[in-house]
């Protein structure tokens, strides 16, 4: 069947961008990817990628979530070695003063028949070897069926992919705009004035996707806050469980390290003309802490960190799908970039090569927010 758009622009480098240029060249259209700097170097470099669809959301989004690491199931039962992808499960507990959210979360779990295991200090050890009983400071939930991605590696596959499908990567494009001629997107505009012509846009730019799209007349909810990911130095014995705890949040990371993220310190980053900076002893306070979690590890130094905004929706609730106001723009926004983000690709190139709504996006159009 010929495809209705034969050329399309994607505008992102992020794993969204990416995963939608691939599937879309894997579709048969002629596709250029334009980022604006390099691709990974945004939000998906520094993302904790924990996939999973746990705790309370909306049907519609719970089911786009278990679909998205459906996606990653399959792509994992391809190459099960890949240090980069693994599903070893995840364990998350509150902290003491809230101890009734473990049963509760529990509990609303078992109902839609998320695989879900009430976990307490005596049989952690049963569930995992990786978490020091003596740091759960409440019972939890442990989630044998969730695992993690690191995006960059990800990223760098998809790329592959991408351009033995023909796929065109422009790096280094700086700011970008999209180009409309007669109501409906057609390109995009780099910093030094190139233009990149397609039949279909699609406007990936995680945390900058609502200042990108709001001069075409469209705004969009943003609640994206300045975030960090750490990654420490590698483990003598790697970690293999995501945890989610009340002071450190952490997933395994290739060669052995662990990536550590959490929202308490928020208030100390500093931003400035060159970005973001925040004391290092706020780093070292965020590793002691994850460091208290890991069974027999009593220091976790750090190799690195990075500081950006992470993107969220006003809502909460993905935005993905057409705008209205201009034809032939789609726009790709959600705080679960990792989870979704071979989905995302698929169900956009659907929309694009189709000509139609997918229906499981009925709920996360971007008109949703007036």
């Amino acid at each position: 069947m010929t495809n209705k758009v034969q050329t399309a622009v994607v505008l992102g480098g992020g794993v969204i961008g990416v995963s939608a240029a691939t599937h879309l060249a894997r579709a048969g259209v002629q596709v250029t990817l334009v980022t604006d700097a390099e691709p990974a170097s945004g939000a998906s470099g520094r993302s904790l990628s924990w996939l999973n669809s746990a705790g309370e959301r909306s049907k519609p989004y719970h089911d786009l979530r278990m679909a998205g690491i459906d996606r990653y199931r399959t792509l994992y039962a391809q190459d099960p070695t890949r240090d980069w992808l693994q599903f070893d499960g995840a364990v998350y507990w509150p902290a003491a003063e809230d101890a009734a959210a473990a049963k509760e979360r529990h509990a609303y779990e078992l109902r839609h028949g998320y695989d879900s295991r009430y976990v307490t200090a005596d049989n952690v050890r049963e569930l995992t070897t990786d978490v020091d009983p003596q740091a759960m400071v409440a019972d939890g939930v442990y989630n044998p069926g969730e695992g993690w991605v690191s995006l960059p590696h990800l990223i760098e596959f998809l790329l592959e992919g991408f351009t033995a499908a023909g796929g065109t990567l422009v790096t280094g494009a700086g700011q970008c705009h999209v180009v409309v001629d007669g109501g409906r997107a057609t390109g995009v505009r780099a910093a030094d004035g190139t233009v990149y012509a397609g039949e279909a846009v699609v406007v990936a730019c995680g945390p900058q996707t609502p200042q990108v799209i709001a001069p075409l007349g469209v705004q969009i909810g943003d609640a994206s806050p300045v975030s960090m990911v750490v990654i420490s130095e590698p483990l003598t014995s790697p970690v293999t469980t995501v945890m989610n705890t009340p002071r450190a949040a952490i997933r395994p990371n290739p060669g052995g390290a662990v990536a550590v993220d959490h929202d308490w310190y928020e208030e100390s980053i500093i931003e400035s003309e060159d970005g973001y900076e925040i004391p290092e002893g706020v780093v070292d306070e965020l590793m002691e802490e994850a460091a208290r979690l890991l069974d027999g590890v009593e220091e976790l130094p750090k190799a690195s960190w990075k500081i950006g905004r992470k993107p969220i929706p006003g809502d909460g609730e993905p935005v993905f799908g057409e705008l209205e106001a201009v034809p032939g723009c789609y726009a790709a926004f959600t705080h679960s970039g990792a989870t979704l983000g071979l989905l995302a690709g698929e169900l956009i190139t659907y929309e694009v090569t189709a000509g139609q709504k997918h229906p499981m996006l009925e709920t996360f159009r971007p008109e949703r927010f007036g």
